[in-house]
């Protein structure tokens, strides 16, 4: 009997071209690549055009940017592959060497409000040019700066992304709010932003230097900032301490106003309704003043609405309260704001 026999194994067949996966780190990279890598990886031209056409399993995102998937981009995806378009070719983008989210956009992936997400500016070294292309602003300077990486993008620091956005800002107010927020968010200390401002020459401006010198003074919000311009103009009030904290004798901490004037033992608080949606926000406010006002504190409270339309009215209060001479029990002495920066949870 003759024992059958055992064909010979067959090689499995090569996997079709358009189904090869490139040899990436793409989840490192949040599944983006350029076409540089792409054709390192072995991937052929007319393949990588071939699956970003429309209703491909790959999207063109940017010019020489794919995102491998079907799905569409979130929003640091969309940042990512700003950084990766204005990186050099030869460079590692993640690296933060050649290219980093800077400005508004870098100033949205730290949470800061309102800040727009598009158009992404983008750093690189000078002098070398590239094109801008809808969605990316390059900016090409020779004031490279300490790099982070955020949320996995490598970023300008915070100090550096506010006075960047402050650079290419039109809008006086939106400078004014979105440096105020920087401050206010703890990302950077006002001194360390005034002095990243005059780095950059951008002090020069009247709008900037209006924004600085309020966050230097201690102001910290916008609404704080039209406060503040109303009591100068009237010209007959004192100067306030702006964000002061309080303490009793004993000295355990009482509040931070937004405006203070301690040898009158007057403060201005300045309530806006976007906190108080729910209840427990608006008995914490009430709570606040009802502490200040138990230690001989009289309070002015206004909205931010109020200090823009009627600011007369909120000055004839302040001024009411400025010239009382009843007897009140000794105010708490008041502290100069001490500013906390917050650390960088990110890899440097």
């Amino acid at each position: 009997m003759i024992a059958p026999t055992t064909p010979p194994p067959t090689t499995p067949p090569a996997k079709h071209p358009a189904r090869r996966q490139p040899n990436l780190a793409t989840r490192r990279q949040l599944n983006l690549a350029t076409r540089r890598q792409l054709t390192a990886a072995g991937i052929p031209d007319a393949t990588i055009s071939s699956r970003a056409r429309p209703g491909g399993p790959w999207q063109r995102l940017l010019p020489r940017v794919y995102l491998l998937q079907t799905g569409p981009p979130d929003h640091r995806q969309r940042a990512l592959a700003a950084v990766l378009y204005a990186a050099e070719p030869a460079a590692d983008p993640l690296s933060g060497e050649s290219a980093a989210l800077t400005g508004a956009a870098a100033l949205a992936l730290l949470g800061i409000r309102d800040a727009p997400r598009t158009p992404a500016d983008v750093l690189i070294r000078s002098p070398r040019r590239l094109s801008a292309t809808p969605g990316v602003r390059p900016l090409a300077t020779a004031r490279w700066p300490q790099t982070i990486t955020v949320a996995g993008i490598p970023s300008t620091r915070p100090v550096r992304a506010a006075a960047d956005f402050a650079a290419r800002a039109e809008d006086p107010q939106r400078v004014r709010a979105m440096l105020a927020q920087v401050v206010q968010s703890g990302w950077c200390h006002p001194q360390d932003l005034h002095a990243e401002l005059r780095d950059a020459r951008l002090l020069r401006r009247p709008a900037v230097r209006t924004a600085a010198a309020e966050l230097l003074a201690g102001v910290r919000s916008p609404a704080e900032g039209r406060a503040r311009d109303a009591l100068t103009a009237a010209g007959d009030l004192p100067t306030p301490l702006w964000n002061a904290r309080l303490y009793t004798p004993d000295g355990t901490f009482l509040a931070s106003p937004d405006a203070y004037w301690p040898d009158e033992g007057v403060a201005l608080e300045i309530d806006s309704a976007e906190y108080h949606y729910t209840r427990d926000a608006w008995q914490a406010t009430l709570r606040r003043r009802l502490r200040l006002e138990a230690h001989g504190i009289l309070v002015v409270s206004a909205t931010p609405s109020m200090i823009r339309d009627t600011p007369k009215e909120v000055l004839t209060a302040l001024r009411t309260l400025l010239t009382l001479t009843t007897t009140r029990p000794t105010p708490p002495k008041a502290t100069a704001r001490g500013h906390q920066q917050l650390a960088f949870p990110f890899g440097w």
